[in-house]
């Protein structure tokens, strides 16, 4: 009898105790891990961090650059605000003094992630805004400057206005006006062709603070770890961009509800 009792009370811890245990951990499961994919031809507004210019940049120099709007795949922000590029000028053709006008090429390179993740690419402007000065060429991402065939113009006219109107005084001393015009105009036009002949055109400029379109030439893949952010916040837009427009006053009074 009392090794019944003791079988039985034996078998009922063992059923608690078999009850206190937790259940197994359902199996995780092993398949590939997600991925999101940026594809070519996707273009991603860059703001420019420094400046560079035909004027006073050289091939070589490095153009860093932050992203200004967010990129998505498959409905999650893959490439958010503040991610950073950096790029490279590659070529600088500076404007002649006769003819031939300022070319501006850059390359960009690699795009870092907030976290550090960084994608290796070889990649062309697509776009400026109308902050910066020149006209890019979308074929082979590279910007280049502006004519001054009016300034040329407005040069010679002036030299030639200031050449009569010398020309003129002098003649009249001599009794000679009609001929001092003439000779001070055409010497006045000479100085200005000289002037034009030894002088620079504009500037490519790609000014800091501008926007510009990165074109991507290659599809660019994350999964779900190169997107772990953490507590990353995208830096707030400041300037200009970011403030609403003052809405027009009007000028008739409001009505006074009774």
């Amino acid at each position: 009898m009392r090794v019944q009792l003791l079988v039985s009370s034996i078998v009922a811890t063992a059923a608690v105790l078999a009850a206190q245990e937790p259940a197994p951990a359902p199996a995780i499961p092993t398949g590939p891990p997600q991925t999101y994919t940026v594809d070519a031809g996707v273009k991603v507004p860059l703001n420019l961090i420094n400046s560079i210019s035909t004027k006073h940049s050289q091939a070589g120099d490095r153009v860093y650059l932050e992203s200004a709007f967010p990129i998505l795949a498959r409905g999650r922000i893959v490439i958010p605000v503040g991610s950073y590029v950096a790029g490279t000028v590659t070529e600088i053709k500076k404007p002649g003094r006769v003819k031939g006008r300022g070319e501006l090429y850059v390359r960009f390179d690699t795009l870092t992630l907030p976290n550090g993740v960084t994608r290796e690419f070889t990649s062309r402007m697509g776009g400026m805004d109308a902050s910066s000065t020149g006209n890019l060429d979308r074929d082979e991402g590279k910007v280049v400057s502006e004519g001054n065939k009016a300034g040329d113009l407005q040069t010679v006219a002036e030299t030639t206005a200031t050449g009569a109107s010398v020309g003129g005084i002098a003649g009249a001393v001599a009794s000679h006006a009609g001929m001092g015009l003439g000779v001070g105009a055409g010497v006045g036009a000479a100085a200005g062709i000289i002037a034009v002949l030894v002088s620079r055109g504009p500037d490519a400029i790609l000014a800091k603070g501008s926007t510009v379109e990165m074109i991507l030439d290659r599809s660019v893949t994350f999964t779900d770890a190169d997107l772990n952010f953490g507590n990353y916040q995208p830096p707030r837009m400041s300037g200009p961009v970011a403030q609403m427009p003052e809405q027009p006053k009007s000028p008739l009074p409001l009505p006074i509800r009774k």
